[in-house]
């Protein structure tokens, strides 16, 4: 089913049967309240809810996941923002002395949106995507991880497909839902590369010598580059777009290249063409040797919104949280499938509703009869196992295991020092 067959009009309809039968609360708690292993963690935390009309309400906490379920199960937001760990329960910011209430800790988050790249795909614009320009957060996945977990050493990556038009990223370590807000702009720097707003044409600009962050995401861009810009953007194939590229270019090699193109219309010898100015500039002038690099790095290179991941009390939208656009649910991504991850494939709100509606199997009839103890808990859990977000939450189930296995090891650590005392 596409969202084509997804009409926002039945939305107020299925949020109901979504939050009653199928969002993962058991799952979702088990994330934020990460082992119980600091006190009140689940509880400090700001929720935020948009309803029908926008009508937006901030600082929600709970107490417990049944507490939580509850009031989603009456609230039945359009949309889920998950923001800071404050000092007190967020829900009582308005009782405590003025400048007490203070976000303490977050995961540091990243959020790559789609329409950040408008200058450089051809086949979409705004929140449209495509198959073709979809790369790019593919491209995003795999530099970003790379970097988060072999330059700064975090394991515990959560990457979840918007809804929509984009990515976001939830690095749920201890150490990074500490980092300072100097700590968390440092790493969101580093991990910049294209800068400059609309009026700027050269958005990226490489010094030498070329950092080794930067060469490890140019191995990755350059996987992509031909099949993406070359072929399926076609940047060196209209008029309008080379000029663009050569705009990138020193003077001396534009004119040259320009010339040069007269005789050779193929996109990709027009490329190797380039790359051969390249060459021959390498280690003769400072500045613009590396040119060929940059401008695949304009094209392709992951483009964060600095500000998101800099915040501490920044909200981000919640995973399993439904696009009232598309109606695509907000789901985690397996890495291991990036390359053929399909944004369109998706389960929609509606489908998962109607995919309830099936007969059930002899199997799970059997079953049912089995488990007719803590019988509402146990449906609730095969129910989602009968539609199309079963894979997304074992996806989840994974994730929270192994992050599990890291708070065990903490818990004990904890303990072997408590003994020593």
């Amino acid at each position: 089913m596409s969202s084509s067959d997804y009409d926002s009009a039945c939305l107020p309809d299925l949020l109901p049967l979504y939050y009653r039968r199928l969002f993962p609360f058991s799952q979702y708690y088990r994330w934020l309240n990460y082992g119980g292993v600091q006190k009140n963690y689940f509880q400090n935390r700001e929720f935020s809810f948009t309803l029908k009309d926008d009508i937006y309400v901030r600082y929600q906490s709970f107490s417990t996941q049944t507490e939580l379920e509850k009031e989603m199960q009456k609230m039945n937001p359009y949309k889920i923002d998950i923001g800071a760990i404050y000092s007190h329960r967020p829900n009582q910011h308005n009782t405590v002395k003025s400048g007490t209430f203070q976000a303490l800790e977050k995961e540091l988050v990243f959020d790559i949106d789609m329409t950040d790249y408008d200058d450089v795909r051809s086949c979409c614009s705004a929140a449209d995507i495509c198959c073709k320009c979809w790369t790019l957060m593919t491209i995003a996945i795999h530099i970003l991880d790379r970097a988060l977990r072999e330059d700064f050493g975090f394991q515990h990556l959560l990457w979840v497909y918007s809804g929509r038009r984009g990515v976001h990223c939830w690095v749920c370590d201890e150490a990074a839902r500490k980092l300072s807000v100097a700590a968390r702009s440092a790493v969101a720097e580093y991990l910049s590369l294209v800068k400059g707003g609309e009026e700027t044409l050269k958005k990226v600009v490489l010094s030498d010598p070329i950092h080794p962050f930067i060469r490890e995401s140019l191995a990755v861009v350059e996987r992509y580059f031909p099949r993406y810009a070359l072929q399926e953007q076609d940047i060196l194939g209209r008029k309008e777009s080379v000029d663009k590229v050569l705009a990138l270019m020193p003077e001396d090699v534009r004119k040259e290249l320009q010339q040069d193109f007269q005789n050779e219309k193929k996109p990709e010898n027009r490329w190797k063409l380039v790359k051969e100015q390249a060459n021959r500039k390498q280690g003769t002038v400072k500045r613009g040797q590396y040119f060929e690099k940059e401008i695949m790095l304009q094209y392709c290179y992951p483009r964060l919104d600095v500000n998101v991941s800099k915040g501490v009390n920044h909200l981000l939208k919640s995973p399993f949280s439904v696009h009232p656009k598309t109606g695509r649910i907000s789901v985690p991504m397996d890495l291991k499938e990036l390359e053929t991850f399909d944004p369109f494939a998706v389960p929609t709100i509606s489908q998962i509703c109607e995919e309830l509606d099936r007969p059930r199997t002899e199997e799970e009839k059997s079953e049912e009869k089995e488990n007719e103890k803590d019988a509402a808990e146990r449906r609730k859990i095969r129910d989602y196992k009968r539609t199309s977000l079963a894979k997304y939450v074992k996806y989840f189930d994974q994730f929270l295991d192994k992050m599990a296995r890291s708070w065990k090891g903490e818990l004990l650590k904890k303990s072997d020092l408590q003994k020593d005392f």
